[in-house]
């Protein structure tokens, strides 16, 4: 913790970081909640609006793409500007996005308000946040960061609910309302209560490597090629699940909004915790004397989910498709347990941030195509076709994944020392 870190820690207290993490947490969890609200109340936004499957996906797709390519400026951004006000203005802009998607009156309002201003917005949040909760929490940091990540989950899960039931008694607009309205007056209170960080210290200004330097090292390490690939196919299922699936449950199964906006998340994402518990157990243990651990634990997440995502698509019971998001998100979870890790045991460590920058601008490029395609293949062959088509997609990243051990990974492991902060770059 460096000296200005630490005058902040003593004039606030110690509780402060764990403050920091509650306001962090909330925020998170509006930011994953006005993610969702959408996908909760598409049906009734397309009777609403007179919306094409298509062009409702193309809203996701927008989004995404948006979200795409400004996390890596984010992740610059926050190097050289306060983080706080970075927070606060990502705050501000994708819960304003949010509320104004209320009054949309067509799919033009809809892709400017919902897909650029709130996407936008939300690009912002995570790179500045997660480095304040590494700054202050030194020897907690495991515990705040896992803490944080699980107001994805719970943001998912909820919102969802809150957002169908909302939509379906009060209509789809005042959904949108209700949760710009909170990120507003949260925005508010995270300006008054998290304090302005300290600037970022000698040593990180030194430890900075130039953009076209870093491309250069990455280009020459097919391990990464393979895990982008590999990223980019599951980003791909899972943008397309999280829009489509709350309405393959109303649809299919004639469930509530609210009923399928809940059990079309609940069941993957609280397996899915279990699957990153696991599967982050499984590869510590056995790293050290098999480094090729991380990315086969990769591997069988994403080829033991394909048969599950194709069984969500092909179930007659609701019990069945419940079955079938319990274990996909169970595999899923094992995947997601060594997604970075995997990419940092090829990776110098100085590289790290711009290389998870990268691989997340690449993954979430590639997995905006996704709202738009499955709403394509929903008006010509069906919503459930069209969701179990997704498994071939894990599939094509367990292959990705499968050739980067037997020929890449031996010639790209980074071996890690003492000193390896400083390693040369090849």
């Amino acid at each position: 913790m460096n000296p200005a870190t630490s005058r902040l820690c003593e004039r606030e207290g110690a509780w402060y970081k764990w403050e920091m993490l509650a306001l962090l947490w909330v925020a998170f969890f509006l930011h994953q909640g006005d993610r969702q609200i959408y996908n909760a109340v598409l049906p009734l936004i397309k009777t609403g609006l007179g919306l094409s499957d298509v062009q409702l996906g193309l809203v996701g797709s927008v989004f995404t793409l948006v979200y795409g390519v400004l996390v890596p400026v984010a992740g610059f951004v926050g190097d050289d500007l306060p983080r706080k006000w970075i927070v606060v203005a990502s705050l501000l802009v994708f819960s304003a996005g949010t509320l104004l998607s209320g009054w949309s009156a067509g799919l033009v309002m809809l892709v400017v308000f919902r897909s650029v201003t709130t996407g936008g917005g939300e690009a912002f949040f995570y790179p500045s946040a997660t480095s304040l909760l590494a700054q202050f929490h030194e020897r907690t940091r495991a515990l705040a960061l896992g803490i944080l990540q699980t107001a994805l989950y719970v943001g998912i899960t909820l919102s969802g609910l809150v957002a169908g039931y909302v939509g379906q008694r009060y209509g789809w607009r005042n959904a949108f309302f209700v949760f710009g309205s909170v990120g507003l007056v949260w925005a508010a209170v995270v300006t008054v209560r998290l304090r302005n960080t300290p600037q970022r210290d000698a040593a990180a200004e030194r430890a900075r490597v130039p953009l076209m330097e870093t491309l250069s090292y990455l280009a020459r390490r097919p391990s990464v090629w393979l895990l982008s690939l590999a990223f980019g196919a599951m980003v791909y299922v899972n943008v397309g699940f999280l829009t489509w699936a709350p309405t393959f449950l109303h649809e299919r199964f004639r469930l509530s909004l609210a009923q399928a906006g809940f059990h079309s998340m609940v069941y993957h994402h609280l397996f899915a915790f279990v699957g990153v518990l696991v599967g982050g157990k499984i590869a510590d243990r056995f790293a050290l004397v098999r480094p090729s651990v991380r990315m086969e634990t990769n591997f069988v997440g994403l080829l033991l989910g394909a048969p599950f995502i194709y069984g969500l698509g092909q179930a007659t019971t609701v019990t069945a498709c419940y079955v079938a998001l319990g274990f996909f998100g169970l595999f899923r979870g094992v995947y997601d347990s060594n997604l970075f890790a995997s990419l940092f045991d090829v990776v110098a460590p100085r590289l790290r941030a711009s290389a998870t920058g990268l691989m997340l601008s690449f993954a979430f490029i590639v997995g905006s195509l996704a709202p738009a395609m499955l709403g394509w293949m929903k008006a010509r062959v069906g919503l459930a076709t069209a969701l179990s088509s997704l498994a071939w997609f894990y599939l094509l990243g367990a292959a990705c994944l499968l050739v980067a051990v037997r020929f890449f990974l031996s010639r790209d492991y980074v071996h890690q020392t003492s000193d390896s902060s400083q390693e040369a770059l090849p």
